[in-house]
């Protein structure tokens, strides 16, 4: 599916990112040490429960954290440079040219008052200096690309279907020409077929535009239609990542497993949602060691003293006492 090139430099690279959150003079870390490349033209999928990190994540590389959200460690470059997330002023220039986003909630995120043409066409404006005449003859463009009449670009968002809106926010997205779209859950809150659709139309037009995306979902269906890669995010930190193949194929992390067996397939007689047992943590509280290990079937001692690393394993990665330990059986095999 990906046209990227693994030989290339990435579009993206993530290294090291942790972010805090503070609430009432207490602080929580919200992701932690998080690394990643992307390359261009590559789709992937950050999936985990709620509070897992996935979307603090993603705002962090857009620059869009809330006020009491700081970053405390790491950088992201973009096409090798810096980009200043941690600078509100600074990171102007790199929004919505560089990265966009398409927010989950197509109604709270477009303007009420003004009319979706308009509303697409202002970043023309405003971040690539056209002339009004210009823009709106983008943004006539940009909506017969998502598949809207370009005759419905003077109707108000309230006048739109859910489906309809959502088109308009990834046209929003591409108005600037960015070379990646992050997705915070786009298909949420839509009807199945609605949902087929956009998915279609994302993957449509990363082939068009050589797009690469960040998709971020808590549903696993959702990443095997239309990601390359996935990152299993668990308390903050990625605990497995690697192609879509080999993550539905041969899970490696506890969590991931769990994960994929919580997703009906009546195919294998398998009709309904088996939950995983537990909650999440509390991140002002995070447990010791590995934060699933309160949850895990496969705990070990270990796992609630220690805090795995991140390590390679086969094509992907894996942060799990278990394939550490088989890890370093090996090397000490072959030493």
């Amino acid at each position: 599916m990906t046209n990227s090139s693994h030989d290339k430099a990435p579009l993206l690279e993530v290294e090291g990112l942790s972010v805090d959150y503070g609430l009432k003079g207490v602080s929580s870390r919200a992701i932690d040490r998080v690394s990643f490349a992307l390359q261009a033209g590559e789709a992937i999928g950050l999936v985990g429960e709620s509070g897992s990190g996935k979307t603090t994540t993603a705002m962090a590389i857009a620059g869009l954290l809330s006020p009491n959200a700081r970053v405390s460690s790491g950088e992201v470059r973009y096409r090798g440079y810096r980009v200043p997330i941690d600078d509100d002023a600074a990171m102007r220039p790199h929004r919505w040219s560089e990265t966009s986003v398409v927010f989950q909630g197509a109604m709270n995120a477009l303007n009420p008052v003004h009319r979706i043409l308009k509303q697409i066409a202002e970043p023309c404006m405003l971040k690539l200096g056209m002339p009004r005449a210009d823009a709106i003859a983008r943004a006539k463009e940009l909506l017969e690309l998502v598949g809207i009449p370009v005759d419905r670009g003077a109707a108000y968002p309230h006048e739109l279907s859910g489906g309809m809106r959502q088109r308009v926010m990834i046209a929003m997205a591409l108005a600037c020409r960015p070379s990646i779209i992050i997705g915070d859950e786009p298909t949420t809150a839509l009807d199945v077929i609605t949902q087929a659709q956009i998915l279609k139309l994302l993957a449509d037009l990363r082939s068009q535009l050589n797009l690469a995306l960040i998709l971020i979902t808590h549903d696993l269906s959702v990443v095997a239609e239309c990601c390359d890669r996935v990152m299993i995010m668990y308390a903050g930190r990625i605990v497995e990542d690697g192609t879509v193949a080999e993550i539905f194929a041969q899970p490696k992390h506890p969590y991931t497993r769990l994960l994929i067996d919580s997703i009906p397939n009546p195919a294998s007689g398998k009709k309904f949602i088996r939950p995983i047992p537990g909650d999440p943590p509390n991140l002002v509280n995070r447990p010791s060691g590995c934060a699933f290990h309160p949850r895990c079937p496969s705990a070990m001692a270990v796992c609630a003293t220690e805090v795995p690393g991140i390590d390679k394993f086969g094509q992907g990665r894996v942060a799990c006492h278990l394939h550490r330990s088989s890890q370093e059986d090996k090397v000490a095999t072959h030493a």
